[in-house]
């Protein structure tokens, strides 16, 4: 049974497969069919790098935090022999002892920097891997606007005159309508496999990222509808 609260890697891969078929039947040759393939791609990406991101991210959690504890240590240590050291030799004055607290302060404020340092180290890295995955998924949604850009229902009004420089497209009202269609389809798709990337992580820099790229795809889509909706008018 199909797990409903959690976006499948596989299912994305499957819809971007059909799709593709669905592309090159209708369009072959065309550039737009080769965004689907390069889509597939990072989907396969983000599925088969998760187990190595998390294994690492694990190994590097461990690492971290053996570290911490030995930092926590030696501090602790370190704290204790000062105040030993100065007991033992005891302090006349009350002023004596404000290089202690003085050395004490600066230890503590030191270890706790390295500690937080050294726990945000495993959370850092797969920050940057996500990141890294979901800037290849946004310039690819810039790349599929680019190709509807040049898809203008105007050009089918009666009273419309082309000039040197106006881009044929190549393709009838009904043609057009399906390429804008499958432009829509396959931004879709981006946000969903932008969606995979974070199904791992809480990281609030990495969900802000993908939220980032669906109100990019969104807006993108509602762009190619219009379009859709006065070629229908037309």
């Amino acid at each position: 049974m199909a797990d409903l609260d959690r976006l499948a890697a596989r299912e994305v891969r499957l819809t971007v497969d059909r799709l593709e078929e669905r592309i090159a039947a209708r369009f072959p040759g065309r550039g737009i069919g080769r965004l689907v393939v390069r889509l597939g791609a990072l989907v396969d990406d983000v599925d088969t790098s998760a187990p190595d991101r998390n294994r690492r991210q694990r190994q590097a959690r461990l690492a971290s935090r053996v570290v911490a504890a030995l930092v926590l240590v030696a501090t602790v240590v370190a704290m204790g022999l000062a105040l030993r050291d100065a007991l033992d030799h005891g302090v006349e004055r009350t002023v004596d002892w404000l290089p202690l607290i003085e050395s004490t302060i600066n230890d503590l404020v030191f270890a706790a920097i390295a500690l937080f340092f050294l726990y945000s180290i495993p959370e850092r890295l797969q920050r940057g891997r996500s990141l890294a995955l979901l800037h290849r998924l946004r310039s690819l949604a810039h790349v599929v606007d680019m190709h509807q850009l040049t898809k203008d229902p105007e050009r089918f009004r009666p009273d419309f005159v082309a000039t040197a420089r106006s881009v044929d497209p190549r393709l009838t009202p009904a043609e057009m309508e399906r390429y804008l269609d499958y432009c829509s389809e396959i931004l879709s798709l981006v946000g969903k496999t932008a969606a995979l990337v974070a199904e791992e992580s809480r990281d609030a820099v990495v969900l802000d990222a993908v939220a980032g790229i669906e109100n990019l795809t969104t807006s993108m889509s509602r762009k190619i509808w219009q379009k859709i909706t006065l070629l229908s008018r037309l």
